[in-house]
């Protein structure tokens, strides 16, 4: 999570102090974006510090041992806070171990639903906090919402306050939860976005069950063909050579290709695993991204499931936060950025957007022209606009598109365990019609 950092300088003009806080991920940029504000505003920098996690033991008046964490930018403010609630005896040290490990996704969704639940029961929002901060079992989140729950108390805009915590809830989430603090429907926006990372989680799983795992499988086999073809069946074999008994045909050709193997093994492994470890790298990079996003709608079977799903994505983020006035050109925005493909993301910037901005077109003459989106899709934005409901519309078509994708990813991940299980049967069939050979081997008869 963000860091903060306090700073405190003097005006050159005035003379007068300057106070401030910002947050950052490190030391290294605050100073960097410190010094760029003294510049700005011309002010001499004095000093810079980082706020800290402090262990302090300390006793009540009544005598009780009271022992704790605490976040502080200096050991003299912290003990001055202790002693303002009548703590004695206060010892006070720095933590030296402080390890953000990012939450389970599952827990981040737990708090998400449990959160819009409460506040259906028209909880406050404070309390709700509290609640979580003694319930929830993950450290980092605790530690965050503890962080969510002072920083809001103190008067702090909502948007900037989860911000800080993007690293533990995602950048989406945190600007969805911002988003809810500052709207009239907290309760909805926290629903809506726990239905969106259900949704996003299943979509991984599904796309990575489609294709990682047959991909697994392959790789697998191939490695299980290599060894008993390199190194189990020459071991075999090569007795009935020694013994110049003919080779039937399948038997001496996998002889020649486990002969082949042997010799030319390591270069063979170099023209796989190089491909593999630059394309899996590429697809880190920007353009590698968007390249693989751009052709992987092009994939059979595969390729419309995985379209329709990042299109249900855009519209479900979308009819969360489409407010239906003006342009709505952050919500689209936001929504291409929740999607999940680079391409579709890249024409919505690129196309959509501009076209709104500049041209001064429609909005669903814009989303058209983005050329990411079916058919099905401008028909019921068409019809929602006809009936001023865009909002219900987009909501439609999310919905349509998650049980339309949902039935037919069941049945493509069956057709796969299918066509992965023939595949195994046909390799292991092939395998031992090879080995059965050696039955029908004769010895040739003496003298010959």
């Amino acid at each position: 999570m963000l860091k903060e950092f306090r700073y405190k300088g003097i005006k050159k003009d005035t003379k007068k102090m300057v106070r401030g806080t910002i947050f950052e991920n490190n030391l290294s940029s605050a100073r960097k974006r410190i010094t760029q504000l003294s510049l700005d505003h011309g002010f001499a920098l004095q000093t810079v510090e980082q706020k800290k996690n402090f262990l302090y033991k300390a006793r009540t008046q009544q005598g009780k041992l009271v022992k704790g964490e605490q976040e502080s930018f200096t050991k003299a403010e912290l003990i001055g806070a202790l002693e303002s609630v009548g703590y004695k005896n206060i010892r006070v040290q720095v933590s030296l171990i402080n390890i953000q490990v990012k939450p389970p996704f599952e827990d981040i969704v737990m708090f998400i639903s449990i959160t819009a639940d409460m506040l259906k029961e028209n909880l406050k929002f404070d309390e709700i906090l509290k609640i979580h901060t003694t319930d929830v079992q993950n450290k980092t989140l605790r530690t965050a919402v503890k962080g969510i729950s002072r920083d809001l108390r103190q008067g702090q805009d909502g948007m900037i306050v989860f911000q800080k915590y993007a690293d533990v809830f995602g950048t989406f989430t945190s600007y969805m939860l911002g988003l809810a603090s500052k709207s009239g429907n907290m309760a909805e926006i926290y629903e809506s976005t726990a239905i969106y990372l259900v949704r996003q989680m299943e979509f991984k799983k599904n796309v990575r069950q489609a294709l990682v795992m047959p991909i697994v499988t392959f790789i697998a086999i191939a490695g299980a063909i290599g060894y008993y073809v390199g190194k189990l069946f020459p071991e075999i074999t090569e007795m009935f050579v020694r013994f110049k008994i003919p080779l039937p045909p399948m038997t001496a050709a996998t002889l020649q290709l486990s002969y082949f193997l042997q010799a030319h093994w390591w270069w063979m492994i170099l023209m796989v695993v190089l491909p593999i470890g630059f394309f899996l790298w590429w697809f880190t990079t920007p353009r590698g991204m968007l390249w693989r996003d751009t052709n992987i709608y092009k994939l059979p079977l595969m390729g419309p499931l995985i379209h329709k799903m990042n299109i249900e994505i855009f519209f479900r983020v979308f009819s969360i936060i489409y407010t239906g006035s003006g342009n709505n050109i952050e919500v689209l925005q936001v929504a291409a950025e929740a999607c999940g493909n680079a391409y579709m993301e890249k024409q919505i910037k690129d196309i959509t957007i501009p076209r709104m901005l500049k041209e001064g077109a429609g909005l669903i003459e814009s989303i058209e022209a983005a050329g990411v989106f079916t058919d099905t899709v401008v028909s019921r934005l068409n019809a929602g606009s006809a009936t001023g409901s865009i909002k219900s519309a987009a909501y439609q078509i999310a919905t349509y598109y998650e049980k339309e994708t949902g039935y037919k990813f069941k049945a493509i991940l069956q057709f796969i365990d299918v066509a992965t299980a023939l595949i195994i049967l046909v390799t292991m069939t092939a395998l031992i019609v090879v080995s059965s050979e050696s039955a029908f081997m004769r010895p040739p008869p003496p003298g010959m």
